[in-house]
Parts: structure tokens; sequence; C-alpha cells
């Protein structure tokens, strides 16, 4: 059964660094464009980055591209986000996306998602 998880959340300092890990499995052949997403307390769920099947490139939201990074595994179904110089405004629920459509004109956001994971916390202090 497919099914994303992903891990690496966790509470840390403002101006601190944290790495999230997803892995999809069971996902067959089939085109599995990867990306993460985030969701604050009371706000709608918004694409952080992505990357398509096919080929090197990567999107990532303007709103984070100075700090974070998304990159592929050495498995092309393993994907991470390494973010740095968190902010409080980067506190949300960080969740990982896969079988989606990666675009360059997407923002970082990975359009037609075919499965979610369940998300991981990153909380960040000032």
């Amino acid at each position: 059964q497919a099914r994303v998880t992903e891990s690496g959340g966790g509470l840390v300092q403002e101006g601190g660094s944290l790495r999230l890990s997803c892995t999809a499995s069971e996902m067959g052949n089939d085109d599995i464009g990867m990306g993460w997403f985030r969701q604050a307390p009371g706000r709608g769920r918004e694409g952080v980055a992505c990357v398509p099947w096919i080929g090197s490139k990567s999107y990532v939201a303007n709103s984070v591209k100075d700090r974070f990074t998304i990159s592929r595994g050495k498995a092309k179904n393993t994907l991470y986000l390494q973010m740095n110089d968190l902010k409080p405004e980067d506190t949300a629920m960080y969740y990982c996306a896969a079988r989606g459509s990666c675009r360059e004109d997407g923002d970082g956001a990975l359009a037609f998602v075919g499965y979610w994971g369940q998300g991981t916390q990153v909380t960040v202090d000032s």
C-alpha cells in the first residue's frame, strides 16, 4: 500500500536549523513528483518546495527560498527539506506529499497531490 512518511521535526531556537526527511513507499514506477507543505494554526496549507520526478530542478517558495533547500536522496523516493535560520513564523505542521506535479510557476507548491504524509511538527521558539 502506498504511503508517505516524514520525520525530523522538533523544537528549535530562532536562528537554528532542522532537516526534515520523507520517504514515499510502494509508489510503483509512476511519476512521483514530491514536495513539502506546511500549515500553521489558523492558516491554510501552503506549498514550501517541490521537485519533479524527472530532472534535477527544484522549486522553493519565494517566502523561504533564501533559507530552505529541498533535495532528493540517492533513492528518488526520498526527500529532504533543509531549513536554516528558522523564525517563529516557520512554526507549523510540515507535510510531505507525493505523486504530484511540480511546476516552475507553482511557487514551490506540488499540484494534484496523490498521497500525503501524517505531518511532522516544527516549532521555533523565540
